[in-house]
């Protein structure tokens, strides 16, 4: 089963990863100000997560796949690591979908 973690930057931001049953981050969250908005960004993906519209398939500069999911606004809620292959991409995709909905939260702050 996934679970999210929250932790903290070195700049005080509280940030959040999503992590797959084997333990492997498979999102990242942006920074926020505080644990509520934290916690607010994992519902949010935990909702927009189901929609596969929300999943922004990228390429990056020197060729390699990852992918953004967006909330319904638009705004980027978390990312993803970058792939070696587009199906690996795809595989992290579907890695969220079926972890986000129910893993668990695990505050490490």
């Amino acid at each position: 089963m996934g679970k999210f973690e929250i932790t903290t930057r070195k700049n005080g931001e509280f940030q959040f990863n999503l992590k797959a049953g084997n333990g492997q981050v498979i999102l990242t969250s942006e920074g926020y100000t505080s644990k509520s908005g934290c916690t607010n960004g994992i519902e949010s993906v935990r909702k927009n997560s189901q929609d596969d519209g929300k999943f922004d398939r990228k390429t990056s500069s020197n060729g390699k796949p990852y992918f953004n999911l967006k909330a319904t606004n638009g705004q980027i809620i978390g990312n993803s690591e970058m792939y070696e292959s587009v199906a690996s991409r795809d595989n992290g995709i579907e890695s969220v979908k079926k972890n986000a909905p129910d893993a668990e939260i695990s505050d490490l702050t």
